[in-house]
């Protein structure tokens, strides 16, 4: 005869289970405590229970609590140090538009208002020193790498292009009847010829590409689109007066004057030579090979040093001694081993 093993917990797995979860629920109530007392207001907790449900929900604990974090050496959040930064930039004459927070661990996002391309690259290369300097004395560092974070978003430099009449104040991208000119067709398809000779200049460091060939919203391609943040070259919503042409390739860590330089030149270029782009891509796409970017530093200084273009727009002298400084830059990288490479491939080699 063969005994069936029992389905139920012995006695004493049943004691050990229930001073199991009386153990949990004395180390958890410190924290249901908390919680609870936290949606309260001072009266309510005043006059119920520690333990008591809260009447209604009051989140203005909380918005005190994330308002006013202590951090460096204030406990008033980031407001003192954004404070200043308005402070500074009025002193210095920096008109700003919009600051937000965006989808990275403590990223913001800033927008300078639009301009002479030249006053932009001026104010942009101000505004990043004048963040670092204010935040030393907030015990704070600011940091403008492409990618200073792993497995979250970049940070960028999106350039917002329009050309304008000089003596209208006409902007050329939209005729009469609020319609896309030649002019724009043809700027974009100069943005899309430049754009992988470009590269080198858009993103200027190694750690350039750890952004750009991550899918974190940085598009590695020079197709375009009609409001889709996947393609390089965004065209934004917007009336006719304000129609542009964001170049979404260019990093944080890119020199404004550069980076502006290239993007406009490749524009002219366009224009000039009257290039019609590609077809506007929509939805998910897959990025056509005539439409790819190079997606490491020694890749795109390659595709540099092959560029007659960037050699008819930026000089000879300027290119090759851009490429040798730049090629100086990645050996020494070369010469550093990384952590990654000493915890992984040393276990299998």
């Amino acid at each position: 005869m063969t005994a069936k093993p029992s389905v139920f917990p012995s006695m004493g797995r049943l004691l050990v289970y229930g001073v199991l979860a009386l153990a949990t629920a004395f180390f958890l109530l410190p924290l249901y405590a908390m919680l609870v007392t936290s949606f309260k207001d001072a009266e309510e907790i005043r006059s119920t229970s520690l333990l008591a449900l809260p009447g209604s929900l009051n989140w203005s604990a909380w918005g005190t609590a994330w308002s006013t974090a202590c951090t460096g050496v204030d406990c008033n959040g980031l407001r003192p140090f954004f404070s200043e930064v308005y402070e500074c930039m009025a002193a210095l004459g920096l008109p700003r538009d919009t600051f937000m927070h965006e989808m990275g661990v403590s990223q913001f996002e800033i927008n300078l208002l639009h301009g002479d391309p030249l006053l932009l690259a001026d104010q942009t290369f101000l505004f990043k020193h004048l963040l670092k300097e204010v935040a030393l004395k907030h015990g704070l560092t600011v940091v403008c790498m492409a990618k200073p974070l792993a497995k979250t978003a970049g940070s960028s430099m999106h350039i917002h292009q329009s050309v304008v009449d000089l003596g209208t104040g006409r902007n050329v991208f939209s005729d009469e009847a609020g319609q896309p000119t030649a002019t724009f067709r043809h700027f974009i398809g100069g943005q899309q010829a430049g754009m992988a000779d470009f590269t080198a200049l858009f993103a200027p460091n190694v750690n350039s590409y750890q952004r750009l060939c991550h899918p974190y919203a940085s598009p590695n391609n020079a197709c375009w689109s009609l409001d889709n943040r996947s393609a390089g070259l965004r065209i934004p919503a917007s009336s006719p007066v304000a129609r542009r042409v964001e170049n979404r390739l260019p990093g944080a860590d890119a020199n404004p004057y550069l980076a502006i330089a290239a993007s406009l030149a490749a524009g002219l270029h366009g224009i000039e030579n009257e290039l019609e782009p590609t077809a506007a891509i929509q939805g998910e796409f897959e990025v056509p090979e005539a439409l790819s970017l190079p997606c490491t530093l020694h890749a795109a200084l390659e595709r540099l040093k092959r560029s007659h273009l960037a050699r008819e727009l930026f000089g000879k002298e300027f290119i090759e001694g851009y490429i040798a400084s730049k090629t100086m830059e990645l050996t020494s990288f070369f010469d550093e081993i990384t952590p990654w490479e000493r915890r992984v491939l040393a276990a299998q080699a």
